[in-house]
């Protein structure tokens, strides 16, 4: 049995077949999630788990060179926006309607139980070396 990081078997096991460029959505509750990626759904009731444990439980054990958010996040959701802003200096911004459209080009969808506006980030996986 795994002793720490993420034990959840269907998001480790996800996160192990990740490779460079793939993206990972973290969302919260309300994203429309499109057919098409792997998912791993999170949410238990609103607010738990909060997407900030489950970005900082990713970025543990994940290789990440990009990242994108909504341009609305900065405006509707300011904690959001500086959690991410604080992880990612060179945080790229698009509308939300695109983030959503790029939700389906993601490997992999990991849903949180965040009840609070625009707390979505879409990550490029990078290598560790």
């Amino acid at each position: 049995m795994k002793k720490h990081g993420i034990l959840n078997r269907h998001l480790s096991g996800a996160l192990a077949a990740l490779g460079h460029t793939d993206g990972v959505l973290v969302c919260d509750a309300g994203m429309p999630i499109p057919d098409g990626p792997r998912v791993v759904d999170l949410a238990f009731r609103a607010g738990v788990p909060s997407f900030a444990e489950v970005l900082e439980g990713l970025l543990g054990e994940l290789a990440v060179e990009g990242a994108t958010a909504a341009e609305e996040v900065r405006g509707a959701n300011p904690a959001a926006a500086s959690l991410l802003t604080g992880h990612f200096p060179d945080l790229a911004y698009v509308p939300h309607e695109r983030l959503k459209q790029l939700t389906s080009g993601a490997r992999l969808v990991v849903r949180t139980g965040e009840a609070s506006p625009y707390a979505n980030v879409l990550l490029r996986c990078g290598v560790f070396f």
